[in-house]
C-alpha cells in the first residue's frame, strides 16, 4: 500500500514539474505569439550588392545575427520593389522601421477574390 502512495506522489510531482516548465516556457514566448508576417520595403541596395544580402544584413541588425535573419525571412522581393517578408514582433517592427534603408513596414494581408458567374456573361 505504501509503495502505491509513493508512486502516486512521484507521478504527481513529475506532472507538476512538467506543467511548471511548460508554463515558464510559454511566458517567455508571449512576445513571439504576437509576431505576424510583415512586408518590409527597403531602398534598392547599392551598386554590386545583392538584394537578398542587403535584406539579410538589414534584418540582422534587429535580430542579432545573419543566421536569425536568414531563418526569419520568408521571401525577398527583388524585381518590381525591394524588400522582404518576415514574421516579426511589434517591438522588432518598431526597431526595424528606424533603420537606414527601411522605407516602410506593413502587415501582410491576404485578399480573397470574389467572382460571380453573372460577371462572365
Amino acid at each position: 500500500m505504501r509503495s502505491t502512495v509513493k508512486k502516486a506522489l512521484i507521478i504527481g510531482l513529475a506532472i507538476s514539474a512538467l506543467l511548471f516548465v511548460a508554463m515558464a516556457d510559454s511566458g517567455s514566448s508571449s512576445e513571439e505569439a504576437k509576431a505576424a508576417v510583415q512586408i518590409v520595403y527597403t531602398e534598392k541596395p547599392g551598386d554590386g550588392e545583392e538584394p537578398e544580402a542587403f535584406h539579410i544584413k538589414t534584418l540582422a541588425s534587429v535580430l542579432g545575427s545573419e543566421e536569425a535573419a536568414k531563418d526569419a525571412i520568408l521571401y525577398s522581393y527583388k524585381e518590381a520593389a525591394s524588400g522582404f517578408s518576415a514574421k516579426l514582433t511589434p517591438q522588432q517592427v518598431a526597431e526595424l522601421s528606424k533603420k537606414p534603408g527601411v522605407l516602410q513596414v506593413v502587415p501582410s494581408r491576404t485578399y480573397k477574390l470574389h467572382s460571380g458567374t453573372g460577371m462572365m456573361k
